[in-house]
């Protein structure tokens, strides 16, 4: 299939966004305050609201650091100003370490360095700048294939499985072709289903991995009591028409379109290649 051109922002690495946010990205609930005060002067600004960092150890902390990280590495980002507390369980220094290496620009601003009003006054300062490079940059033409475009799902109804998903997965099949990367996510939306995507799979591994995912979703219920049918589908769901979880995970991978599943993602996970990815994620449409 023939390729398609774009009008997009391209970043200094090369990657491909549609949108030219500048960011404000606590570390920290602890600085999340700080961090809507500065973006609240800006309408181009956009504030992560960030619930975590504090107290965290091991894979917990390294989730929330690679979230905060992979976000602002996002291609639909144009410049980032961290917002640090200064004695949070997020390396700061770190994160923004790991995002100049996309070439965008970034800044950090620690509230126990400069104090809280000061900060305030010097991340402003700093979005200023960052305002004013972002609205300089232009679209320029590339092709479609150097978009990565996550889709989702949400607020399902009896109508989704005939309508809102099998247009979304018309949409996937036609990226896929054209070489673009397509993720789609929420592993408790597979439940009942995940034979069917396994068959999609480039390989056993990858079918392995995704079987395995639903799997651990469903045995940590079973290993705390819990049903997880009592959350999947929602009353929503149910109000709409949705009976079981079956069928929602019938519905719901529509969404996916038809071609080959080349891997199984973990939660903030960028993928290596272009295609099709599931991404391991809960089934909250916030968080996926």
């Amino acid at each position: 299939m023939r390729n398609y051109e774009i009008e997009a922002y391209i970043r200094p690495d090369g990657r491909v966004g549609v949108r030219n946010h500048v960011v404000v990205l606590p570390t920290v609930i602890c600085s999340l305050f700080t961090a809507r005060r500065i973006a609240s002067v800006f309408p181009q600004a956009v504030c992560i609201e960030n619930q975590h960092g504090c107290c965290q150890i091991g894979p917990d902390l390294e989730l929330t650091t690679k979230v905060l990280v992979n976000t602002a590495k996002n291609p639909n980002v144009a410049a980032v100003l961290v917002v640090a507390l200064g004695c949070e369980s997020v390396p700061y220094s770190r994160v923004v370490k790991e995002i100049e290496e996309t070439g965008k620009p970034v800044d950090l601003v620690v509230i126990r360095e400069e104090g809280e009003i000061k900060a305030i006054e010097k991340g402003i300062r700093i979005l200023r700048d960052f305002v004013e490079y972002a609205d300089l940059l232009k679209r320029e033409k590339t092709d479609v294939s150097e978009l990565t475009v996550g889709i989702e799902c949400g607020g399902s109804d009896w109508t989704s499985a005939i309508a809102a998903n099998p247009a979304v997965g018309y949409v996937a099949d036609k990226l896929v072709d054209l070489g673009a990367t397509v993720i789609f996510a929420e592993t408790t939306e597979l439940i009942g289903a995940e034979h069917i995507l396994a068959k999609r799979a480039v390989d056993e591994k990858v079918a392995e991995k995704l079987l395995s995912v639903v799997k651990a979703v469903e045995e940590k219920a079973r290993s705390i009591g819990v049903d997880i049918r009592g959350g999947q589908p929602t009353r929503g769901n149910i109000e709409g028409g949705i009976t079981t979880i079956e069928e929602k995970s019938l519905g719901a991978i529509y969404k996916a379109g038809t071609r080959p599943v080349k891997g199984v993602l973990d939660y903030a996970e960028a993928p290596g290649e272009k295609g099709l990815y599931f991404m391991h994620t809960p089934g909250q449409d916030i968080e996926s």
